[in-house]
């Protein structure tokens, strides 16, 4: 009995240090984004503050002037959010069925250089985005697409078909061979058993390399920087540029705006939060 309560002791201690790193680790990754969140509700004062100051006096002010109240020049905050999110939308949709049929294409076939086709996609996605912003500049400059949702697109479709090809192979070669081969034996061709079998069993992995794509395009800011001007085509990670001038930064008219960057993102991810799990520990389907 001395053994077993001594075991149930240590399984105890040892949940409860798993819980304790858990809470320390969440919290390290929380905090910047509270802070965020209550730096937008300070008052400019309280930003600056030393030390600082945790519970805030709970001001609007830095939300009315980014729409043009508080007697400032508002910030285009519904001209940016329309952008990011035509954008954002677009450029996944295009990625996850190229990077889909790309996917389905590396698991399902043999062809020639197929293994040096695949190390070249995941070569060319680890080059760093910033690291493309010049030589898209000229090219996109010569062609005529700065500052356009057209080239914006184009290189964010660029970025996430790697990462959703590497993606979505990876969930269709968990796809045993014999669901689509006994739907063809039942007289489906290889499109309808693809996706009247396969598909639904791969949709999950598929919505979840969606989601990373999205939240990739939503938040990128280097290359948008580089690629867009004009309130037409600047996304809200840009449009954060706006509150900074020469000498100064307004901390709280950035925080509010970077409130209502993270609020469509958060509540997208809580929406598919299903489909993102389960697409994270999507296995193979027994037979």
């Amino acid at each position: 009995m001395d053994r077993n309560q001594a075991h149930r002791n240590r399984k105890r201690g040892l949940k409860a240090l798993h819980f304790l790193a858990l809470f320390l680790t969440m919290s390290i990754i929380c905090i910047p984004g509270l802070w965020i969140v209550l730096n937008s509700f300070r008052p400019t004062v309280e930003i600056m503050a030393k030390p600082a100051v945790w519970i805030p006096s709970f001001t609007l002010d830095h939300y009315r002037a980014m729409f043009g109240g508080a007697g400032e020049g508002g910030v285009p905050v519904l001209s940016y959010f329309r952008n990011s999110l035509i954008v954002s939308v677009v450029s996944t949709a295009i990625a996850i069925l190229i990077g889909m049929s790309g996917g389905y294409a590396f698991a399902r076939y043999r062809f020639r250089g197929k293994s040096s086709y695949f190390v070249g996609l995941m070569l060319f996605r680890a080059v760093p985005g910033v690291a493309l912003s010049l030589p898209l500049f000229i090219v996109f400059a010569k062609v005529g697409i700065i500052d356009t949702h057209f080239g914006l697109i184009l290189v964010y479709v660029a970025l996430n078909v790697p990462f959703t090809i590497w993606l979505t192979d990876g969930f269709f070669r968990q796809i045993p061979k014999e669901l689509h081969e006994a739907a063809e034996i039942d007289g489906c061709t290889r499109w309808q058993a693809f996706w009247k079998v396969e598909f639904p069993v791969a949709r999950s992995g598929v919505a979840s390399a969606a989601i990373f794509a999205f939240l990739t395009s939503w938040n990128e800011f280097a290359l948008a920087s580089q690629l867009t001007r004009s309130v037409g085509s600047k996304t809200m990670p840009v449009g954060l540029l706006d509150f900074t001038a020469e000498f100064t930064i307004n901390w709280g008219g950035m925080c509010a705006l970077a409130v209502l960057m993270i609020l469509p993102a958060l509540i997208l991810t809580f929406i598919v939060q299903k489909h993102l799990i389960a697409g994270l520990t999507f296995g193979g389907v027994k037979g």
